[in-house]
């Protein structure tokens, strides 16, 4: 499968080559389940160690091909015994009742997997009574010869990171860039109600100009205009959005990178009520023009002052 640059084409197009089914099989400890995770993340619905034959009937029971837009995969091995020697045959027969299918075969080398089983402490799982690790690979590198040879994707993780497999594997079957693909969460603060243990990058915008002293905004919100423009037409809060822009630009790249699923983004002011609720806005949409997937809330705003009196917000 040649790779390709997902921000290259449509998203119909993208649609289009993804397949319906992706079957992810190869050596034990060449990390199929490390794959697994990886269309996880990208929404596929995932069964790990599954026998061959069920697959066709779980596409059917989950919908593929019927214009959901699910996608489904599905780790296959000798685990399954000789269930697995149906494999071939069961893509066929996908491919008959017209859906798409892809199989990702995972190699590594024999002296590679040979440490990993030693590292990890664990058995091979083929390996029979007084059998060794080097024996037992030999012998599921024979059996698998067949399945490699119809695999649409070879992947040898000998010296692949996880972070370079995620990125192999999501350039060739996601339907997303990779930014959409992170689940960015933004949301707004108070520190009078307790700091965020969640949250993967913090700022506090407590010294920016206050709405709350200004008896006209002191019942708004930050989702009001008259207190988004007070506070992001400062001059003080320029220089810091030119900066805060900036840091975001050197550090979510790097974020996606590592293929992080998940990045929370606290912006905190006194009581979450005037300041970081409009700088938390403006960062979502900052953040949503550079493509990412982001999800936006206040986590104190129902607390809200709303009376003529009270604690600086």
């Amino acid at each position: 499968m040649a790779d390709v640059n997902p921000q290259a084409i449509t998203a119909a197009e993208l649609a289009d080559r993804v397949p319906d089914i992706v079957v992810i099989t190869g050596m034990s400890g060449s990390g199929r389940t490390q794959a697994l995770h990886v269309f996880e993340d990208m929404g596929y619905f995932c069964i790990d160690n599954l026998p061959p034959s069920l697959v066709l009937q779980l596409a059917q029971l989950v919908g593929i091909n019927t214009g959901v837009g699910r996608h489904l995969a599905v780790t296959c091995d000798l685990r399954s015994q000789g269930l697995f020697d149906e494999l071939l045959d069961t893509i066929q027969s996908l491919r008959d009742h017209e859906m798409s299918c892809k199989v990702v075969f995972l190699d590594a080398s024999d002296e590679v997997l040979i440490r990993r089983y030693s590292e990890n402490r664990r058995r091979h799982p083929l390996a029979k009574p007084g059998e060794t690790t080097a024996d037992a690979i030999q012998r599921e590198r024979t059996q698998l010869a067949a399945v490699r040879d119809q695999a649409d994707m070879i992947i040898d993780t000998s010296r692949l990171r996880v972070a370079a497999l995620r990125s192999k594997l999501r350039l060739a079957f996601s339907e997303l860039t990779d930014q959409q693909l992170m689940d960015v969460q933004v949301f707004s603060f108070g520190f009078k109600h307790g700091m965020p243990v969640e949250a993967d990058i913090m700022i506090d915008v407590r010294f920016l100009p206050n709405p709350f002293y200004d008896p006209a905004m002191r019942r708004l919100t930050g989702l009001d205009e008259k207190v988004s423009s007070f506070v992001l037409d400062h001059p003080n809060t320029q220089a810091f959005w030119r900066a805060w822009c900036q840091l975001l630009d050197a550090v979510m790249p790097g974020y996606v990178a590592e293929g992080k699923p998940q990045l929370s983004i606290a912006i905190g002011c006194t009581g979450g009520q005037h300041r970081s609720v409009a700088i938390a806005e403006a960062t979502a949409r900052y953040l949503e023009r550079q493509q990412y997937h982001v999800t936006i809330s206040h986590r104190d705003l129902a607390r809200a002052n709303t009376t003529a009196s009270g604690e600086a917000h």
